[in-house]
Protein backbone atom coordinates (compact mmCIF):
# COMPACT_ATOMS: atom_id res chain seq x y z
CA UNK A 1 0.00 0.00 0.00
CA UNK A 2 1.16 3.23 -0.76
CA UNK A 3 1.01 4.81 3.14
CA UNK A 4 3.04 5.37 5.58
CA UNK A 5 0.75 4.63 9.12
CA UNK A 6 1.00 6.78 12.36
CA UNK A 7 -0.82 5.79 15.29
CA UNK A 8 -1.37 8.57 18.33
CA UNK A 9 -0.88 6.50 21.30
CA UNK A 10 -0.02 9.14 24.00
CA UNK A 11 -3.26 10.12 25.28
CA UNK A 12 -5.16 9.87 28.73
CA UNK A 13 -8.46 9.85 29.50
CA UNK A 14 -9.70 11.18 33.53
CA UNK A 15 -12.75 9.07 32.19
CA UNK A 16 -10.91 5.70 32.90
CA UNK A 17 -9.86 6.35 36.45
CA UNK A 18 -7.42 4.43 38.22
CA UNK A 19 -7.02 2.08 35.63
CA UNK A 20 -4.96 4.84 33.35
CA UNK A 21 -3.06 5.17 36.79
CA UNK A 22 -0.49 2.70 35.86
CA UNK A 23 -0.51 2.61 31.78
CA UNK A 24 -1.49 4.35 28.74
CA UNK A 25 -5.06 3.76 27.14
CA UNK A 26 -3.57 2.08 24.05
CA UNK A 27 -2.47 -0.24 26.14
CA UNK A 28 -5.80 -1.25 28.27
CA UNK A 29 -5.74 -5.01 28.03
CA UNK A 30 -8.82 -6.78 25.45
CA UNK A 31 -10.46 -9.68 24.80
CA UNK A 32 -8.24 -11.59 27.42
CA UNK A 33 -4.97 -11.74 25.09
CA UNK A 34 -4.89 -8.53 23.42
CA UNK A 35 -4.07 -4.92 24.17
CA UNK A 36 -5.59 -1.97 22.25
CA UNK A 37 -3.18 -1.12 20.53
CA UNK A 38 -2.71 -4.77 18.58
CA UNK A 39 -6.42 -3.75 16.44
CA UNK A 40 -4.63 -0.43 15.05
CA UNK A 41 -1.19 -2.27 14.56
CA UNK A 42 -2.80 -5.35 12.85
CA UNK A 43 -4.83 -3.24 10.45
CA UNK A 44 -1.62 -1.47 9.19
CA UNK A 45 0.21 -4.91 8.21
CA UNK A 46 -3.48 -6.32 7.22
CA UNK A 47 -3.79 -3.38 4.19
CA UNK A 48 0.27 -3.83 3.45
CA UNK A 49 1.26 -0.81 5.19
CA UNK A 50 4.98 -1.62 5.72
CA UNK A 51 6.59 1.77 7.73
CA UNK A 52 4.81 2.60 10.72
CA UNK A 53 5.44 4.87 13.51
CA UNK A 54 3.66 4.99 17.24
CA UNK A 55 3.45 8.38 19.50
CA UNK A 56 3.78 7.50 22.59
CA UNK A 57 3.81 10.22 25.30
CA UNK A 58 1.55 8.90 28.86
CA UNK A 59 2.37 6.47 31.06
CA UNK A 60 4.58 4.46 28.24
CA UNK A 61 6.50 1.96 29.84
CA UNK A 62 3.64 -1.17 29.40
CA UNK A 63 3.01 0.06 26.02
CA UNK A 64 6.93 0.13 25.15
CA UNK A 65 7.52 -3.29 26.08
CA UNK A 66 4.46 -4.91 24.63
CA UNK A 67 6.52 -2.99 21.39
CA UNK A 68 9.71 -3.73 21.73
CA UNK A 69 9.84 -5.97 19.02
CA UNK A 70 7.84 -5.58 15.45
CA UNK A 71 7.83 -9.25 14.93
CA UNK A 72 4.83 -10.35 16.22
CA UNK A 73 2.78 -8.14 13.87
CA UNK A 74 5.25 -8.55 10.74
CA UNK A 75 6.91 -5.16 10.27
CA UNK A 76 10.48 -6.25 9.02
CA UNK A 77 13.26 -3.27 8.74
CA UNK A 78 14.16 -4.56 5.24
CA UNK A 79 10.64 -3.63 4.04
CA UNK A 80 9.66 -0.61 6.43
CA UNK A 81 9.46 -1.45 10.38
CA UNK A 82 8.01 -0.15 13.38
CA UNK A 83 8.90 2.76 15.26
CA UNK A 84 8.20 4.08 18.53
CA UNK A 85 8.44 8.13 19.43
CA UNK A 86 8.33 9.89 22.81
CA UNK A 87 8.73 12.92 23.30
CA UNK A 88 12.32 14.33 23.12
CA UNK A 89 14.08 17.52 23.42
CA UNK A 90 16.11 19.35 20.98
CA UNK A 91 17.41 22.33 20.42
CA UNK A 92 14.25 23.57 19.27
CA UNK A 93 11.71 22.24 21.64
CA UNK A 94 11.89 20.92 25.24
CA UNK A 95 8.09 20.78 25.65
CA UNK A 96 5.73 17.47 25.78
CA UNK A 97 3.59 16.50 23.07
CA UNK A 98 0.80 19.37 23.70
CA UNK A 99 -1.72 18.11 21.19
CA UNK A 100 -1.90 15.28 18.08
CA UNK A 101 -0.47 17.90 15.75
CA UNK A 102 2.44 19.03 17.68
CA UNK A 103 3.02 15.60 17.89
CA UNK A 104 3.41 15.22 14.39
CA UNK A 105 5.02 18.18 14.10
CA UNK A 106 7.31 17.31 16.70
CA UNK A 107 7.99 14.01 14.32
CA UNK A 108 8.12 15.76 11.58
CA UNK A 109 11.74 14.31 10.06
CA UNK A 110 9.87 10.80 10.28
CA UNK A 111 7.06 12.47 7.59
CA UNK A 112 10.16 14.35 5.49
CA UNK A 113 11.96 11.22 5.28
CA UNK A 114 9.27 8.79 3.97
CA UNK A 115 8.64 8.13 0.65
CA UNK A 116 5.32 6.98 0.46
CA UNK A 117 2.83 9.51 -1.27
CA UNK A 118 -0.08 9.10 1.37
CA UNK A 119 -0.48 9.10 5.00
CA UNK A 120 -3.03 6.96 7.50
CA UNK A 121 -3.27 8.41 10.78
CA UNK A 122 -5.20 6.03 13.48
CA UNK A 123 -5.86 6.53 16.89
CA UNK A 124 -4.30 3.54 19.61
CA UNK A 125 -7.98 2.90 21.87
CA UNK A 126 -10.60 1.86 18.87
CA UNK A 127 -11.19 -2.01 18.53
CA UNK A 128 -12.13 -2.46 15.00
CA UNK A 129 -10.96 -4.21 11.62
CA UNK A 130 -10.58 -1.82 8.41
CA UNK A 131 -8.82 -2.51 4.95
CA UNK A 132 -7.15 1.17 4.91
CA UNK A 133 -6.60 0.33 1.44
CA UNK A 134 -10.30 0.52 0.58
CA UNK A 135 -10.44 4.01 2.51
CA UNK A 136 -7.30 5.04 0.46
CA UNK A 137 -9.52 4.01 -2.51
CA UNK A 138 -12.20 5.79 -1.83
CA UNK A 139 -9.75 9.07 -0.78
CA UNK A 140 -8.61 8.85 -4.55
CA UNK A 141 -11.96 8.37 -6.15
CA UNK A 142 -13.58 11.48 -4.17
CA UNK A 143 -10.39 13.36 -5.08
CA UNK A 144 -10.48 14.50 -1.20
CA UNK A 145 -7.88 16.30 0.61
CA UNK A 146 -8.72 14.37 3.77
CA UNK A 147 -10.57 11.77 4.34
CA UNK A 148 -12.24 10.66 7.39
CA UNK A 149 -13.68 7.36 8.78
CA UNK A 150 -16.88 7.73 10.23
CA UNK A 151 -19.65 5.53 11.66
CA UNK A 152 -23.02 5.99 12.25
CA UNK A 153 -23.97 5.31 15.81
CA UNK A 154 -27.84 4.06 17.61
CA UNK A 155 -29.95 6.56 18.49
CA UNK A 156 -29.51 5.85 22.19
CA UNK A 157 -25.47 5.98 22.64
CA UNK A 158 -24.31 8.81 24.35
CA UNK A 159 -21.78 10.41 21.80
CA UNK A 160 -21.21 13.98 23.02
CA UNK A 161 -17.42 12.59 23.80
CA UNK A 162 -16.81 12.11 19.75
CA UNK A 163 -16.33 13.91 17.55
CA UNK A 164 -19.96 14.75 15.44
CA UNK A 165 -19.98 15.24 11.73
CA UNK A 166 -22.82 16.02 9.07
CA UNK A 167 -22.27 15.24 5.29
CA UNK A 168 -24.21 15.89 2.46
CA UNK A 169 -25.45 12.98 0.05
CA UNK A 170 -22.14 12.77 -1.76
CA UNK A 171 -20.51 12.35 1.29
CA UNK A 172 -18.19 15.44 1.91
CA UNK A 173 -18.16 16.82 5.61
CA UNK A 174 -20.20 20.03 6.10
CA UNK A 175 -20.08 20.59 9.75
CA UNK A 176 -17.52 18.84 12.56
CA UNK A 177 -17.94 19.42 16.19
CA UNK A 178 -15.53 18.30 18.50
CA UNK A 179 -17.43 17.15 21.59
CA UNK A 180 -20.74 18.57 21.35
CA UNK A 181 -22.88 19.51 24.18
CA UNK A 182 -25.85 18.55 22.23
CA UNK A 183 -25.22 16.10 18.69
CA UNK A 184 -26.94 17.53 15.92
CA UNK A 185 -26.01 13.79 14.18
CA UNK A 186 -25.53 10.65 14.61
CA UNK A 187 -22.59 9.88 12.84
CA UNK A 188 -18.72 10.31 14.34
CA UNK A 189 -15.39 10.59 13.49
CA UNK A 190 -13.54 7.00 14.96
CA UNK A 191 -10.01 9.29 14.60
CA UNK A 192 -8.82 6.98 11.62
CA UNK A 193 -7.34 9.75 8.66
CA UNK A 194 -6.47 9.37 5.31
CA UNK A 195 -4.03 12.27 3.53
CA UNK A 196 -1.38 12.80 1.11
CA UNK A 197 1.68 13.50 2.78
CA UNK A 198 3.07 16.57 1.74
CA UNK A 199 -0.38 18.24 2.18
CA UNK A 200 0.36 16.87 5.73
CA UNK A 201 2.94 18.47 6.13
CA UNK A 202 2.28 21.68 5.10
CA UNK A 203 -0.61 22.11 7.78
CA UNK A 204 1.49 21.11 10.68
CA UNK A 205 4.29 23.21 9.79
CA UNK A 206 1.29 25.90 9.21
CA UNK A 207 -0.36 24.57 12.49
CA UNK A 208 3.30 25.18 14.72
CA UNK A 209 3.51 28.61 13.07
CA UNK A 210 0.67 29.62 14.02
CA UNK A 211 0.56 28.08 17.56
CA UNK A 212 -2.07 25.71 17.16
CA UNK A 213 -1.43 21.77 18.75
CA UNK A 214 -4.77 19.89 17.97
CA UNK A 215 -5.27 17.92 14.62
CA UNK A 216 -8.97 18.17 14.86
CA UNK A 217 -9.96 21.70 15.96
CA UNK A 218 -6.97 22.72 14.13
CA UNK A 219 -6.93 21.07 10.53
CA UNK A 220 -10.40 19.28 10.37
CA UNK A 221 -13.07 21.84 12.25
CA UNK A 222 -10.45 24.75 10.67
CA UNK A 223 -10.47 23.78 7.41
CA UNK A 224 -13.79 21.65 6.51
CA UNK A 225 -14.68 25.07 4.60
CA UNK A 226 -11.82 25.00 2.86
CA UNK A 227 -10.51 21.57 2.18
CA UNK A 228 -11.97 18.86 0.64
CA UNK A 229 -12.78 16.59 3.73
CA UNK A 230 -15.19 13.54 3.21
CA UNK A 231 -16.70 10.68 4.61
CA UNK A 232 -16.15 6.84 4.90
CA UNK A 233 -18.48 5.06 6.38
CA UNK A 234 -17.60 2.08 8.45
CA UNK A 235 -20.66 -0.56 8.45
CA UNK A 236 -18.29 -3.31 10.97
CA UNK A 237 -18.08 -3.29 14.64
CA UNK A 238 -16.02 -0.40 16.26
CA UNK A 239 -15.89 0.35 19.87
CA UNK A 240 -13.50 3.01 21.45
CA UNK A 241 -12.31 2.30 25.36
CA UNK A 242 -11.55 5.68 26.57
CA UNK A 243 -14.40 5.00 29.36
CA UNK A 244 -14.52 2.89 32.24
CA UNK A 245 -18.34 2.47 30.72
CA UNK A 246 -16.75 1.45 26.92
CA UNK A 247 -14.33 -0.49 28.28
CA UNK A 248 -16.25 -2.86 30.21
CA UNK A 249 -18.74 -2.98 27.11
CA UNK A 250 -16.33 -3.55 24.83
CA UNK A 251 -14.70 -6.61 26.55
CA UNK A 252 -18.15 -7.85 27.19
CA UNK A 253 -19.47 -7.93 23.09
CA UNK A 254 -16.31 -10.21 22.94
CA UNK A 255 -18.50 -13.04 25.19
CA UNK A 256 -20.98 -12.50 22.01
CA UNK A 257 -20.46 -15.07 20.01
CA UNK A 258 -20.85 -13.11 16.60
CA UNK A 259 -17.78 -10.54 17.81
CA UNK A 260 -15.76 -12.81 18.73
CA UNK A 261 -16.35 -14.82 14.88
CA UNK A 262 -15.87 -11.57 13.53
CA UNK A 263 -12.30 -10.86 15.27
CA UNK A 264 -11.08 -14.44 15.91
CA UNK A 265 -12.18 -16.79 13.04
CA UNK A 266 -12.52 -14.23 10.38
CA UNK A 267 -9.29 -13.46 7.93
CA UNK A 268 -7.50 -11.32 8.39
CA UNK A 269 -6.34 -12.27 11.83
CA UNK A 270 -5.54 -9.72 14.41
CA UNK A 271 -2.53 -10.03 16.20
CA UNK A 272 -0.29 -9.62 19.40
CA UNK A 273 2.58 -10.07 21.50
CA UNK A 274 2.55 -14.14 22.67
CA UNK A 275 3.31 -15.03 26.46
CA UNK A 276 4.51 -18.56 26.46
CA UNK A 277 2.01 -19.70 29.45
CA UNK A 278 0.56 -22.79 29.91
CA UNK A 279 -3.04 -23.59 28.69
CA UNK A 280 -5.77 -22.78 31.79
CA UNK A 281 -6.27 -25.19 34.36
CA UNK A 282 -9.40 -25.88 35.79
CA UNK A 283 -9.40 -27.78 39.50
CA UNK A 284 -12.22 -30.00 40.69
CA UNK A 285 -14.79 -28.14 42.06
CA UNK A 286 -14.29 -25.28 38.58
CA UNK A 287 -17.45 -24.29 36.95
CA UNK A 288 -16.92 -22.03 33.67
CA UNK A 289 -19.87 -20.73 32.11
CA UNK A 290 -19.91 -18.10 28.88
CA UNK A 291 -16.49 -16.61 29.87
CA UNK A 292 -13.11 -16.37 27.86
CA UNK A 293 -10.15 -17.79 29.88
CA UNK A 294 -6.67 -16.64 29.08
CA UNK A 295 -3.67 -18.78 29.13
CA UNK A 296 -2.19 -19.41 32.75
CA UNK A 297 -5.10 -18.83 34.54
CA UNK A 298 -6.10 -21.67 37.50
CA UNK A 299 -9.38 -22.15 38.57
CA UNK A 300 -11.45 -23.46 41.31
CA UNK A 301 -14.32 -21.72 41.72
CA UNK A 302 -17.42 -20.75 39.61
CA UNK A 303 -16.88 -18.03 36.69
CA UNK A 304 -19.88 -16.25 34.63
CA UNK A 305 -19.99 -13.96 32.24
CA UNK A 306 -16.99 -12.66 32.77
CA UNK A 307 -13.24 -12.01 31.19
CA UNK A 308 -9.78 -14.03 32.59
CA UNK A 309 -6.76 -12.26 31.26
CA UNK A 310 -3.74 -14.43 31.09
CA UNK A 311 -2.51 -15.61 35.17
CA UNK A 312 -5.84 -14.57 36.92
CA UNK A 313 -5.89 -17.28 39.77
CA UNK A 314 -9.75 -18.06 41.44
CA UNK A 315 -9.52 -19.50 44.63
CA UNK A 316 -12.24 -22.35 46.33
CA UNK A 317 -15.59 -21.23 46.39
CA UNK A 318 -15.21 -17.74 44.55
CA UNK A 319 -17.95 -16.97 42.93
CA UNK A 320 -16.76 -14.43 39.31
CA UNK A 321 -19.65 -13.08 37.09
CA UNK A 322 -20.02 -10.18 34.78
CA UNK A 323 -16.63 -9.30 35.68
CA UNK A 324 -12.92 -8.93 34.29
CA UNK A 325 -10.11 -9.61 35.90
CA UNK A 326 -6.96 -7.98 34.49
CA UNK A 327 -3.57 -9.78 34.05
CA UNK A 328 -1.66 -12.14 37.13
CA UNK A 329 -4.71 -11.21 39.55
CA UNK A 330 -4.80 -14.02 42.52
CA UNK A 331 -7.96 -14.23 44.26
CA UNK A 332 -8.04 -16.10 47.49
CA UNK A 333 -11.06 -18.46 48.74
CA UNK A 334 -14.42 -17.64 49.28
CA UNK A 335 -14.38 -14.32 47.52
CA UNK A 336 -17.42 -12.70 45.69
CA UNK A 337 -16.76 -10.39 42.79
CA UNK A 338 -19.44 -9.07 40.56
CA UNK A 339 -19.45 -6.07 38.34
CA UNK A 340 -16.01 -5.38 38.17
CA UNK A 341 -12.77 -4.87 36.91
CA UNK A 342 -10.16 -6.47 38.97
CA UNK A 343 -6.50 -4.26 38.39
CA UNK A 344 -3.78 -5.94 36.84
CA UNK A 345 -1.42 -7.50 39.56
CA UNK A 346 -4.07 -7.30 42.47
CA UNK A 347 -4.01 -9.90 45.58
CA UNK A 348 -7.75 -10.33 46.46
CA UNK A 349 -7.85 -11.31 50.39
CA UNK A 350 -10.16 -14.40 51.20
CA UNK A 351 -13.56 -13.85 52.41
CA UNK A 352 -13.98 -10.44 50.64
CA UNK A 353 -17.07 -9.29 48.73
CA UNK A 354 -16.75 -6.34 45.83
CA UNK A 355 -19.95 -5.95 43.81
CA UNK A 356 -20.86 -2.93 41.88
CA UNK A 357 -23.70 -2.89 39.14
CA UNK A 358 -24.26 -2.65 35.50
CA UNK A 359 -24.68 1.43 35.65
CA UNK A 360 -21.92 1.86 37.84
CA UNK A 361 -18.91 -0.75 37.36
CA UNK A 362 -16.98 -1.06 39.99
CA UNK A 363 -12.89 -1.10 39.93
CA UNK A 364 -11.07 -2.99 42.54
CA UNK A 365 -7.24 -2.12 43.39
CA UNK A 366 -6.19 -3.52 46.11
CA UNK A 367 -2.92 -2.26 47.32
CA UNK A 368 -1.28 -5.61 49.11
CA UNK A 369 2.17 -6.47 48.53
CA UNK A 370 2.42 -10.37 47.58
CA UNK A 371 6.21 -9.66 46.51
CA UNK A 372 7.49 -8.70 49.77
CA UNK A 373 11.20 -9.61 50.29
Amino acid sequence: MRAVGIILAGGNSKRMRELSNKRAISAMPIAGSYRSIDFALSNMTNSHIQSVAVFTQYNSRSLNEHLSSSKWWDFGRKQGGLYVFTPTITAESSDWYRGTADALYQNLTFLKNSHEPYVVIAAGDGIYKLDYGKVLEYHIEKKADITVVCKDMPEDEDITRFGVVKTNDDGRILDFEEKPMVASSHTISCGIYVIRRRQLIELIERCAAEDRYDFVRDVLVRYRNLKRIYAYKMDTYWSNIASVESYYKTNMDFLKPEVRDFFFKQYPDIYTKIWDNPPAKYNPGAAVKNSLVSSGCIINGTVENSILFRKAYIGNNCVIKNSIILNDVYIGDNTVIENCIVESRDTIRANTTHIGTPDNIKIVVEKNERYTL
